[in-house]
């Protein structure tokens, strides 16, 4: 991928719906980042339908953990990269404000309605400040891109946001509002994005990253099969400090540090391996926040069916049968007809809500 492919994208999809990324507004998408989101999301969605067959099956939980592990950083590492030029004024906050602030209270709502349903809880509260299942990461998203403007003006940006993360795994005084302890442990990784350059994705392409990403991620897939056992895989949704999960207090910033070495090794093996040609799945990564807004739904339907039920006896292929399934669910998610019916929710039009500039120029 070269320098001057890397530049001309527009981000669209688990980004900013419809905006422009650096550069030139109108230059064309690339299509090596939203080949990357798509299948980002089908990580994503086959995590998830992964989860009722977890347990006392160590190789599910095995292949469960090692995507768990790079998944939601490579997310967040392309959303802070088309962060770069957020620069807070009237009309990227407008922006800011449609893309990820109006879906938040639309799909938080749904989501704790649906809830009430699918987890059994009736009397589930309906509240903005504990965000339901996926919708965390849209109430992040508006946070993390109304800071860039900070982190692009300090010396050390990526430093100060692990020492961040690393204070925030030590603090069980935090709370649950806007699930802060996610928002600040997945931080450094956003801050990496604003860091990163179009020559550091093209370095990962080249030819000897991806022959090197082949014996690399075996190497992790190996050690995550030793920990599985081991260490609790709650560290990986980074919602908790060190001491409630019975740990002792220096164990969160070990563990932020070496979940990060870990998480950036593997999203580098990941991208490696993304095309950087236009493929047959291209323009469903431009459909990426539909798919990941509305699998939570269809994800935690079927964990209420008989389904996981009805393949259990069939062993293996079972568990193929549920990979293939929520890939496909998600898919289907991202296509050109889901994204029409459901651009009202997703991709809201918000004139009625902000002054139009002639009126910012009367006043």
């Amino acid at each position: 991928m070269s320098t001057a492919t890397a530049t001309a994208h527009r981000p669209g999809g688990l980004d900013e719906p419809g905006s422009s990324g650096p550069g030139d507004p109108s230059a064309a998408r690339d299509a090596f980042f939203d080949n990357a989101k798509y299948l980002a999301i089908l990580l994503v969605a086959v995590g998830h339908i992964w989860e009722p067959l977890l347990p006392g099956d160590r190789e599910a939980l095995t292949l469960y953990v090692f995507v768990y592990s790079f998944h939601m950083p490579a997310f967040i590492v392309v959303s802070g990269y088309f962060s770069r030029s957020f620069d807070g004024s009237p009309g990227r906050v407008r922006r800011l404000v449609a893309c990820f602030a109006v879906p938040y209270v639309l799909f938080e709502t749904a989501y704790a309605l649906f809830t009430r349903w699918s987890d059994d809880d009736p009397q589930r509260p309906i509240t903005l400040l504990d965000p339901t299942y996926v919708t965390w990461f849209l109430a992040a998203l508006f946070v993390w891109r109304l800071t860039a403007p900070l982190w692009r003006s300090l010396r050390w940006p990526l430093p100060v946001a692990l020492c961040v993360a690393m204070l925030a795994s030590l603090s069980p005084s935090i709370g649950e509002d806007l699930d802060l302890q996610r928002v600040l442990q997945f931080l450094p990784y956003f801050v990496l994005g604003l860091c990163l350059r179009p020559e550091h994705f093209a370095l990962v392409r080249h030819p000897a990253v991806r022959a090197l990403s082949v014996p690399v991620a075996l190497l992790g897939l190996a050690a995550v099969h030793w920990a599985v056992p081991r260490v609790s895989y709650a560290w990986l949704y980074h919602s908790s400090a060190a001491q409630q999960l019975g740990m002792s207090w220096w164990a969160g910033p070990v563990m932020t540090l070496l979940l990060f070495a870990l998480a950036v090794v593997l999203v580098a093996c990941f991208l490696s391996w993304v095309p950087a040609r236009r493929t047959w799945f291209t323009a469903l990564g431009t459909g990426t926040l539909y798919g990941y807004l509305l699998h939570g739904f269809l994800m935690k339907f079927l964990a209420r069916t008989s389904l996981y039920d009805l393949l259990q006896p069939y062993g293996r292929l079972g568990h193929l049968a549920v990979t293939l399934l929520g890939a496909l669910l998600v898919t289907a998610l991202c296509t050109a007809p889901v994204r029409r019916l459901f651009r009202p929710v997703v991709e809201p039009r918000t004139p009625w809500a902000f002054r139009q500039p002639a009126e910012d120029a009367r006043r």
